[in-house]
């Protein structure tokens, strides 16, 4: 990067180099809000100003990382969900804004089953960064939520987000449902692995060489952990109950089967996302 002083020369220099190298120019905005620790409307009031050699050697240093391939999201060390920061790191998938649609979707349906106040248990299955089942929490302060993946360092991500956001949540290590074995419960909430191996190469060189494969990819042409889920819960719930569960855009149908063998009376529903295709799958069991 030639000598550029201020922030505005700064960003122009970077944006051209983030498109030259088939990167996404807004990126360069992002980093700089990150570095000034500001938001838009505040780097606007930065943007003539000099820039520091520290924070321009940082700022070059982060524009080359992200044109390299690691996602701003790991380079910030942050994300937004929900109207909230969450951090994230190489350990714990990136929050796709897709997952808040399985917020809201669940939400309506509590609202409707069990009313606004109720004090429901609710488990986060394979939590990641944690931001279904701290949001759930935030969101339904009533609500006893547990949270569970089988990525020790996932869960240590997850935890501090919590601690961050002051969400009072249990956190548990296993294997889907295993922690919260012997234990009923009214709602199941699960973002869990989906895709399948062979569609590997259809998928892009950041998230691939980046995000954490366990989080990615499941067997079973990735409806492994639905099979497991379908087996195990008939166990574990109350009656009514609520399952809702993000799901690959081909897999609707395989997966609302999954449950329709496991609770044969249950009203079942695939819905799609805001742009039209089949993401997530809902579950009342009231029989």
């Amino acid at each position: 990067m030639k000598k550029h002083n201020t922030v505005v020369e700064a960003l122009n220099w970077a944006s051209s180099f983030l498109t030259e190298h088939g990167r996404d120019a807004n990126a360069a905005r992002i980093l700089m809000q990150h570095l000034y620790k500001t938001n838009y409307t505040g780097l606007m009031m930065h943007i003539h100003e000099e820039m520091p050699e520290e924070k321009r050697l940082t700022f070059q240093q982060m524009v080359e990382e992200h044109a390299k391939g690691r996602p701003v999201q790991y380079i910030t060390g942050t994300e937004e969900f929900y109207g909230r920061t969450f951090m994230v790191d190489e350990s714990v998938l990136i929050p796709r804004p897709e997952t808040e649609e399985l917020i809201l979707g669940a939400m309506t349906r509590m609202k409707k089953w069990f009313g606004e106040k109720k004090e429901l248990k609710l488990a986060d299955i394979g939590t990641g960064s944690g931001i279904i089942g701290i949001t759930m929490k935030l969101e339904w302060p009533n609500a006893k939520v547990v949270a569970t993946d089988i990525s020790e360092a996932a869960l240590n991500m997850a935890k501090r987000n919590a601690e961050h956001l002051h969400a009072d949540i249990d956190f548990r290590l296993g294997d889907l449902t295993d922690p919260i074995a012997n234990e009923k419960w009214d709602v199941i909430l699960s973002n869990p692995p989906y895709i399948a191996h062979h569609e590997a190469k259809e998928m892009s060189d950041v998230v691939l060489e980046h995000e954490p494969h366990l989080a990615l990819f499941a067997e079973d042409d990735g409806l492994q952990c639905y099979k497991r889920l379908a087996q195990t819960l008939p166990n574990l719930l109350n009656q009514p109950a609520l399952i809702g569960v993000e799901i690959g855009y081909n897999q609707g149908e395989a997966v609302a089967e999954l449950f329709k063998s496991s609770f044969p009376q249950a009203q079942i529903e695939i819905v799609k996302d805001i742009n039209q295709k089949n993401r997530f799958v809902f579950c009342i069991i009231d029989v």
